[in-house]
């Protein structure tokens, strides 16, 4: 039963009930804490319940709407009341009908601009979490009433002036804010807008076998589908070239500014953007299962998650609201002691409900961390829980793991000694020529190496496998022999001393020897081994410039993990450690005082990244790991970590200054708004609390958004 009732859960903003999410989180709108429904009312608004794009700027139209109607007809309330008698020492006009103009028109802007508040409290009611609009709408209810009331006793001075401007204002105020928030509240909007509406289907005719294209709507795509891609078009869905070369712009999804290059068999992500060629793609991946799918997913994840200090500044506005109440009432009470009549009481009242608003607390930290969850997913790098950011300000350590992270996880070649050949480009192509044929991974590590140095591969015949050795094949009437030691001793060849001792020493390293003989003369030697990221070099440098220290794991020889640490400037080294011993190993950082960044890519790594202070995960790695960490690297570029560093540490310290902004202000206005200075003549008037409140909100707004100004 209680599984049934979780499934009905729904979450929506007390301001904005069109606005409706499965999950707890912000308001993409007012950046207000969406509040839990269940049964019914859920199940009946369930059509709402679509993509964040639907109502974009819809709600926000609105309240300028009202705005402006409501500042129409608060002129003549303001123009009929005494106070603009008194300042401005002018009489309105008076004629038949003219004493009502405040009730009219007060009543109007009540209903018509000042229902929203009254709405929205209902609901926080209902939802248990009294807050901003529960205290906006008890304010403004008060002041109505209280209106009606003097009218029907003819006794006391109404507050329709008061009511009219203060729902204005807060009209204003938020529709401020909401600007304000959509702007920060970018990250599903901007990646919804990615993936283009329509694909190019590549159709074969029925009648003449002939190819022709169709255009059809996203959702009509299905798996092994061919589209086409014109040039400068965005990609449809994820899935592999077969057909056409071109350039691809993932900035927008890596954070990589610069174009990569796509040939026949190289994956594509949906919504990139195809460059001046002309694609052929077969589908793979169609609707939650397309990496932009699964980054929006991350995303908003994330975004419904909670960082430390935002849970402290939610519990904080919940007390705020009843604090408000409290001394709301107590000040009614003070006031009616000391004398003041009911309308007195009732305007110091108004006052400290409006003033003791906590939009601007509320706000304060998760607009910040909604925006770091933006700024990280632009910056090649995935916020899977807000606790993981925060804690990443206070990391001391980062440890690596090496294959795969500092490696690139793949073969390559490392070195080429020249023994016969006239340098190392003939003896790459001798060898790429036989290897070409042959599926290794050790081939096509050489094949590769080859068409990187621009190389042409000779034409082969009587390619042949010997096993445990090698292969052969004849090159221009030659035969060539590629294989390990086991080649080099079936033809009794030796080394020269010099080289021997270079071999050795790169063996030790845990490198690969290969071996390349023409006819019974040996031409060269090719080392291997798994490629160091030239980012992995920056990367420790930079972590090390801002205080934090660098150290590798590895289940690798003790020899290869010195020779990768040396290369890095990496001073502590753990190798030879097992799989199941990687989390222990982490686990004695911590308990000699490090808080430890983990960063791995494999199975093997997913309990050490469980176990760190923070997990990181290279994108490129296996799901088991990006489902155990923090944060995910999209580019699996090791750089991208003293990015997350510096974030999380400009997002606190952002998430500090709203703070202060907001409770120093609360902590300020409540006395002046109840009056504590009345013996000086100072009162704080509704409309008056209103405009600090809106604009401790805005600013607190404001000040969020200069994180988007920070490069990283």
């Amino acid at each position: 039963m209680e599984n049934y009732k979780n499934s009905l859960k729904k979450y929506t903003c007390p301001m904005h009930p069109e606005i409706r999410r499965d999950k707890p989180g912000m308001c993409p709108e007012c950046g207000m804490q969406l509040l839990e429904t269940q049964g019914l009312e859920a199940d009946n608004n369930e059509s709402t319940h679509s993509g964040l794009d639907k109502h974009a700027g819809h709600s926000t139209r609105i309240f300028f709407r009202k705005f402006l109607v409501s500042s129409a007809l608060t002129i003549p309330v303001v123009f009929y009341s005494d106070i603009f008698e008194k300042i401005f020492g002018i009489k309105a006009p008076v004629f038949f009908g003219s004493d009502y103009l405040p009730f009219i028109f007060g009543s109007i802007v009540f209903f018509y601009g000042g229902w929203v508040f009254i709405r929205g409290a209902i609901r926080e009611v209902q939802a248990r979490l009294p807050g901003m609009m529960a205290l906006i709408g008890l304010a403004v209810s008060a002041a109505y009433f209280y209106s009606l009331f003097s009218i029907v006793t003819a006794s006391g001075t109404p507050l329709f002036w008061e009511l009219t401007t203060l729902i204005t204002v807060m009209l204003l105020g938020h529709w401020l804010e909401m600007r304000a928030v959509s702007g920060a509240q970018g990250a599903l909007k901007e990646l919804s807008k990615l993936l283009p509406d329509k694909a190019e289907l590549v159709l074969k005719k029925v009648d003449s076998g002939a190819l022709e294209t169709k255009i059809v709507l996203i959702e009509e795509l299905r798996v092994d589908d061919v589209v086409f891609v014109r040039p400068g078009g965005k990609i449809p869905a994820d899935g592999v070239i077969i057909e056409g070369r071109s350039e691809a712009d993932e900035s927008m999804i890596t954070g990589e500014s610069n174009p990569v290059q796509k040939t026949v068999d190289a994956e594509v992500i949906a919504g990139t953007i195809n460059g001046d060629g002309s694609l052929k793609i077969r589908v793979n991946k169609i609707g939650k299962e397309t990496f932009l799918a699964g980054v929006m997913r991350l995303v908003e994840e994330a975004q419904a998650s909670k960082s430390r200090l935002q849970i402290l500044s939610d519990r904080a506005a919940f007390y705020l609201t009843f604090i408000a109440v409290f001394s709301g009432i107590l000040t009614f009470i003070v006031w009616i002691v000391v004398g003041a009549d009911f309308g007195t009481a009732t305007e110091r009242l108004v006052a400290v409900l409006v003033i003791a608003c906590p939009h601007a607390l509320g706000l304060a930290v998760p607009l910040v961390a909604s925006i770091s969850t933006t700024l990280a997913a632009r910056n090649g790098f995935l916020v899977r829980q807000r606790l993981a950011l925060e804690i990443a300000r206070k990391v001391n350590i980062v440890l690596f793991d090496k294959t795969g992270t500092l490696t690139k996880g793949e073969y390559g070649v490392d070195k080429v000694w020249v023994v016969t050949a006239k340098d190392e480009k003939e003896v790459l192509q001798l060898a790429a020529s036989v290897d070409a044929y042959s599926e290794h991974f050790i081939s096509k590590a050489i094949v590769k190496k080859a068409k990187e140095l621009g190389g042409q591969l000779f034409e082969v015949t009587d390619f042949a496998r010997l096993p445990g050795k090698g292969i052969r094949g004849k090159v221009r009437g030659e035969d060539i022999h590629i294989g390990g030691a086991a080649m080099l001793e079936e033809f009794r060849l030796s080394l020269p001393e010099e080289l021997r001792q270079k071999t050795v020493e790169e063996a030790k390293k845990g490198k690969t020897l290969i071996y390349v003989i023409r006819k019974t003369i040996l031409v060269g030697v090719i080392a291997l081994a798994d490629l160091i990221r030239e980012e992995s070099r920056q990367a420790v440098r930079e972590l090390e410039e801002i205080g934090v220290a660098v150290a590798m794991i590895t289940g690798d020889s003790e020899e290869v993990a010195k020779w990768v640490a040396q290369e890095l400037g990496i001073k502590e080294v753990f190798s030879r450690v097992l799989p199941q011993d990687k989390s222990l190993r982490v686990r004695l950082l911590q308990e000699s005082g490090f808080l430890v960044a983990m960063v791995g890519d494999g199975i093997n790594d997913a309990p050490a990244l469980t176990q760190a202070d923070l997990g990181i995960a290279i994108g490129a790695g296996t799901n088991v790991a990006i489902e155990s960490a923090g944060i995910i690297l999209v580019k699996s570029d090791p750089r991208d970590i003293v990015k997350i560093i510096k974030l999380s540490r400009r997002t606190y310290s952002k998430m500090l200054q709203n703070l202060f902004w907001a409770t120093g202000y609360n902590i300020v206005a409540l006395p002046l708004a109840a009056g504590a200075l009345a013996f000086r003549g100072i009162l704080l008037q509704p409309a008056l609390a209103a405009v600090f409140m809106s604009l401790s909100t805005v600013i607190v707004a404001i000040n969020a958004l200069l994180l988007k100004k920070k490069n990283l």
